[in-house]
């Protein structure tokens, strides 16, 4: 089976990880504090706050920023539904926003036009607390345009880089532009430590809130345990840090191989009538999926081809989730199709391709000359 991904896993992640359980000190320590530390300079963040997964992460943002039972969140409509769901555990309400149907990120234009209607009316307005765009299968989204709509209204915005550790854009690196930032580390992005997160910022207020949130609401700064807010338990554990710095090294090598490999798919597929994922000129994504569109009139056989491609041994799976047609948030807050039409599309069409370091040209070969059959 050539599988959809494949964590990069060698001896030194198992060795690093050996050695923190050899020595019994398992949660949140010198481990954690070291990989926090390595990665301030890739992420171009003051502070790094390493929780325990991306879902965490975004839950901790968004109570970081005092979004709380009532308030409104714009979120994009096309993500894993981790992002919508971190809104809901605040009791805030998403308040879906359209894609850009080149690059599967949320629409500065479509945010625009939703922002002004939302702070025409006085009783949304003052609810309106923050806007999560993500980072489509690690490609930035357009930031400085998302940013330049939030400004008049200085309304913050969060970046939910969960995918796109290493991208850049602009020459701007994932997590450095916006308020605060979250990524994962669950095993399908680029580098892995099981489960895992971060929460970035500028900021060193919001930086010693997200500590003491994450560790059951203990003063990071204190001599003595002082326990000075209701928190979580939203720790990393020493193992998972010590392998997250064993993959960190080998992050430059990973991007690197997922890049060339995103090339040459792209390469493989023309002429196919597929189109592949559109890369802005000022963007260097992550490829942490390697999602393309399907022919609208082959949309409705979606599910039969990636059966079909299963049968013969090659996995491939949907892009993400149209979030507002799920059966919570279409049933809670009456989203129908047609409401979201680049979303409606992209969500039809989209198809994700194997990829991961280990990933050969003859493999790809293959997943590009059966998909063609397919189709």
């Amino acid at each position: 089976m050539i599988r959809l991904t494949v964590p990069s896993l060698d001896e030194a992640d198992f060795a690093a990880v050996r050695a923190v359980l050899e020595t019994g000190f398992l949660v949140q320590g010198p481990q954690v504090r070291a990989f926090e530390q390595a990665l301030e300079p890739v992420t171009g963040a003051k502070h790094v706050v390493a929780v325990s997964n991306g879902t965490a992460a975004l839950h901790l943002a968004l109570l970081t920023l005092g979004v709380q039972p009532g308030d409104i969140v714009l979120v994009t409509a096309y993500s894993w539904i981790s992002t919508a769901n971190a809104i809901e555990f605040c009791g805030a309400q998403p308040v879906f926003v359209d894609i850009d149907p080149r690059t599967f990120n949320l629409s500065p234009e479509s945010l625009a036009d939703r922002l002004k209607s939302l702070m025409a009316v006085q009783d949304t307005a003052r609810r309106v607390k923050a806007i999560l765009p993500i980072d489509a299968f690690g490609q930035i989204a357009d930031l400085p345009a998302i940013l330049a709509v939030a400004a008049p209204y200085r309304i913050p915005v969060i970046e939910d880089a969960a995918c796109s550790l290493g991208a850049l854009h602009a020459g701007a690196p994932a997590g450095s532009q916006t308020r605060m930032a979250t990524f994962s580390l669950h095993p399908r992005k680029a580098i892995t430590t099981g489960e895992g997160g971060m929460v970035t910022t500028q900021d060193d207020a919001l930086a010693f809130r997200l500590r003491a949130l994450r560790n059951h609401g203990l003063n990071p700064d204190s001599p003595t345990p002082d326990f000075i807010m209701p928190g979580y338990n939203y720790r990393l554990t020493e193992f998972q840090a010590a392998m997250g710095l064993t993959q960190l090294a080998k992050m430059p090598r990973i991007l690197a191989r997922r890049r060339a490999l995103a090339s040459r798919y792209t390469d493989l597929l023309a002429g196919s009538g597929i189109t592949p994922p559109l890369v802005p000129e000022d963007a260097d994504p992550v490829f942490q999926s390697y999602v393309c569109l399907l022919p609208a009139e082959a949309a409705p056989r979606r599910a039969e081809i990636i059966a079909q491609l299963k049968s013969q041994g090659v996995e491939t799976t949907i892009g993400t989730w149209h979030m507002p047609l799920t059966t919570y948030y279409r049933t809670r807050y009456g989203y129908r199709a047609g409401d979201f039409p680049h979303t409606d599309s992209v969500f039809a069409r989209a198809m994700s391709l194997p990829l991961y370091e280990a990933l050969s040209g003859v493999d790809q070969d293959l997943v590009v000359k059966l998909l063609r059959q397919c189709l």
